[in-house]
């Protein structure tokens, strides 16, 4: 929808016009993946689709959650504290607005409304989006004060506490921070960051939505992190760390025999190599060795495949199908796995084709048809209007 065609809508369900309108992407990652949470370093980059908010304030202490994209909405009270009713959508601007409230910002009556294109369930991190979104919009309302990195860790307490996924700092960060034309380099302990140029000449991002949606809570997702503690504190037995990406490839070949479960073992082993992978990647990009970077990619894929067990035959289809794609030069699934989506750095030239070409593949294997579309790296949650 256009914004003029918002500002229709606005009108249309709460008849008076929009005062402000925010915009907030999605976000991809490059590579990285499941490590943000093991105090590892990922390497995302916002992306031009996302969500935008259209936002009037209205003088009956009540909070209106209206979204084009989803029939259900809900009016909620201004009080002092709140809570998650189900899973439906608007529990993410409901658990930013709990946030504000206990940090003691005071908050009046107001009307939203949302609109997205970014796929749910697909990996690009619509709940960031969403949660970063109405965090920048109440701060810039209510003179909240707050930086972006702040709005970001605001973010991950929402979806943290309010909505019991536990993730890491990535997806907030790379939507609240997102730079064009950049990948993001973020320590996700220590919150360091840089911003790295993602020059990839004659190639161009692809995104590739498996169509198959997936809701985190509901999914394995809180499994692997506890796996993830199980090997650390195991690991800590022998070692002086407080997180698994603080671990060596050496020192982990020397004392994985602490962990006494192959599973646990393997779980370790992917978020081990893959904080490395990114260490290597950061290289590729600087140095310009884009074949390199590829060749990462895939390595990541596979690991987060056979090690991490995070794929499934949508994204694997697609990765192995890149493969045998002269003009694809690496892939992966992109964000927590279980469907969603997979990226690949493909030639400009050779796009179409790919598209056509693994549409086919992918519908003989899987049954149905993908998403693929091209991708540009873009900035972060900002003002409109």
């Amino acid at each position: 929808m256009t914004i003029d065609n918002l500002k229709l809508e606005f009108e249309k369900n709460f008849n008076k016009p929009a005062q402000h309108i925010f915009f907030c992407p999605g976000r991809v990652n490059l590579i990285g993946e499941h490590i943000d949470y093991n105090g590892g370093m990922v390497m995302p980059c916002a992306i031009t689709m996302g969500t935008t908010l259209l936002v009037a304030k209205n003088e009956d202490n009540i909070f209106r959650f209206r979204a084009v994209d989803f029939p259900e909405t809900t009016d909620v009270a201004q009080q002092s504290s709140y809570s998650k009713t189900g899973y439906e959508w608007f529990n993410y601007p409901v658990g930013v607005i709990h946030e504000f409230t206990q940090a003691g910002i005071e908050l009046s009556g107001l009307d939203f409304l949302f609109s997205g294109n970014l796929p749910i369930g697909s990996g690009l991190s619509s709940s960031a989006s969403i949660e970063v979104l109405t965090a920048h919009a109440l701060n810039e309302l209510f003179n909240g004060g707050m930086s972006k990195v702040e709005l970001a860790l605001l973010g991950k307490r929402v979806e943290n506490d309010f909505m019991g996924l536990n993730s890491g700092i990535m997806d907030q960060f790379a939507v609240a921070m997102g730079k064009d034309s950049n990948a993001v380099l973020l320590n996700c302990d220590t919150l360091d960051y840089e911003y790295l140029p993602f020059e990839i000449g004659d190639y161009v991002l692809a995104i590739v939505n498996t169509n198959k949606p997936r809701k985190l809570v509901e999914s394995k997702y809180n499994e692997r992190f506890n796996e993830c503690r199980t090997a650390l504190k195991q690991l800590q037995q022998v070692l002086s760390v407080d997180h698994l990406c603080e671990v060596s490839i050496e020192d982990f070949n020397k004392h994985r025999a602490v962990i006494n479960d192959t599973t646990v073992e393997n779980r370790a082993l992917h978020v081990i190599s893959e904080d490395q992978r990114v260490k290597d990647a950061k290289l590729a990009l600087v140095s310009g060795d884009i074949k390199r970077f590829g060749e990462l990619m895939y390595a990541s894929h596979a690991s987060l495949q056979s090690l991490y067990e995070v794929s499934g035959i949508e994204l694997d289809t697609i990765v192995d199908f890149c493969k045998t794609f002269d003009d694809c030069i690496g892939a992966r699934m992109t964000g927590a796995g279980f469907g969603g989506c997979a990226i690949a750095l493909v030639k400009k030239d050779s796009f179409d084709d790919f598209g056509e070409q693994l549409t086919q593949y992918y519908n003989e294997k899987v049954g149905y048809q993908p998403g693929v579309f091209s991708s540009v790296i873009a900035e972060g949650v900002r003002t409109i209007v």
